[in-house]
């Protein structure tokens, strides 16, 4: 009897554990900062081009207002080694002038407004972003940068094991259509399976993984992988993105 008791213990546990759902949400705090380190490598074609990324961004969440929430950036560092043919491009931001070749010193002149800009943004706790400004106004290609902190768009029920959730996106050239599935929940993490196509300009697959800090809803890892081709060229890049606080 005492084995028969212990053996339906077991089971309740084991079915509760698995039935466990969460409220998946972006839970910040007015004054919470932290980091992403996102590093991107793309490749296409046969040695027609390459280029590897690196870039941090320092976020400070300047407002919490029931389900939205308010924050500024700015990019605290870039690094870029791009090739294209013979063309060789270098950056660092955090080199000196004396440490960059041509390329790299014609590169800061065009980045250095960005990495001096602001970034502002207003969001939901379900990751939409809703508004994006950027101080100096007209500073091209800063307002991009905030579709990297945007890296997942929870959905609005609870979810459990097993569950799944799509978002498309189109970057006015692609369209990006992601799967995001379940694949485990602990006190501390929620683990997530991505994947997904790739259509338009581009056609291709998606694959990922995600981790969660189940507390505050926010990504501390984040890997997306995508295969593709364009205009008849086979093409690859790899992102993967941390979200450090402080």
């Amino acid at each position: 009897m005492k084995k028969i008791l212990i053996a339906l213990l077991l089971g309740v546990t084991m079915v509760s554990t698995a039935q466990e759902k969460v409220l998946l949400r972006l839970n910040y705090e007015k004054g919470q900062k932290y980091t992403m380190d996102m590093k991107m490598a793309q490749v296409i074609g046969v040695g027609v081009m390459t280029n590897n990324m690196h870039i941090q961004m320092k976020y400070n969440i300047t407002s919490v207002s029931d389900d939205t929430y308010e924050s500024s950036a700015k990019i605290t560092k870039m690094v870029m080694d791009m090739k294209q043919g013979a063309v060789n491009i270098s950056y660092d931001s955090s080199k000196k002038d004396e440490e960059l070749d041509e390329t790299g010193k014609m590169m800061k002149s065009k980045m250095q407004p960005m990495l001096s800009a602001t970034i502002m943004t207003k969001g939901d706790n379900l990751g939409n972003i809703l508004e994006t400004k950027v101080e100096p106004s007209n500073i091209q290609g800063a307002k991009d940068f905030t579709k990297q902190s945007s890296s997942v768009i929870y959905p609005k029920e609870a979810v459990a094991v097993g569950d799944t959730w799509t978002k498309t996106k189109n970057d006015g050239a692609m369209n990006f259509s992601f799967t995001y599935k379940v694949k485990s929940i602990s006190p501390k993490n929620v683990l997530i399976d991505i994947s997904g196509k790739i259509t338009g300009a581009a056609d291709g697959d998606i694959t990922g993984a995600m981790d969660i800090d189940r507390s505050t809803g926010m990504p501390l890892e984040s890997k997306i992988n995508m295969t593709m081709k364009i205009q008849g060229q086979d093409a690859t890049t790899n992102m993967t993105a941390k979200f450090t606080k402080g």
